[in-house]
């Protein structure tokens, strides 16, 4: 019922959960990312709009594990340290997905160390 994915080119987790669950064969639960490089594990500081890319960017290599694309995505979470960022995240965000827009929840949270923005998401795969 519960399949574990994993990315080798993503973002390797220092704690105990997976990068995404696939429940069901089809609903994918893709874990919080944040501005971390992939390369090395190192979070990457930077401007917001830098820590945002990357952050969306790290979302879509376990998006790329699962054989999803953001097309496939129903349901974004986006945690933010600064509402204020929110503009610019919007700016972001309609860069990188297209219509029709998952449903999404944004809210101001109390993120680790220097992180500006931690994203996750669900997606349902094709059949």
């Amino acid at each position: 019922m519960r399949k574990p994915i994993v990315s080798e080119r993503a973002v390797v987790p220092a704690s105990p959960y997976s990068q995404a669950i696939l429940a069901k064969g089809r609903t994918l639960y893709v874990s919080g990312q944040g501005s971390f490089d992939p390369q090395t594990n190192q979070f990457r500081p930077g401007s917001f709009r830098e820590q945002a890319e990357r952050t969306f960017r790290n979302v879509q290599l376990i998006l790329d594990a699962a054989g999803a694309t953001w097309q496939n995505v129903v349901k974004v979470n986006v945690y933010l340290a600064n509402v204020l960022d929110f503009a610019e995240m919007n700016e972001v965000y309609r860069e990188l997905l297209s219509e029709p827009y998952p449903a999404r929840t944004t809210v101001q949270a109390g993120l680790i160390g220097q992180m500006l923005i931690e994203v996750d998401c669900i997606a349902v795969l094709p059949e």
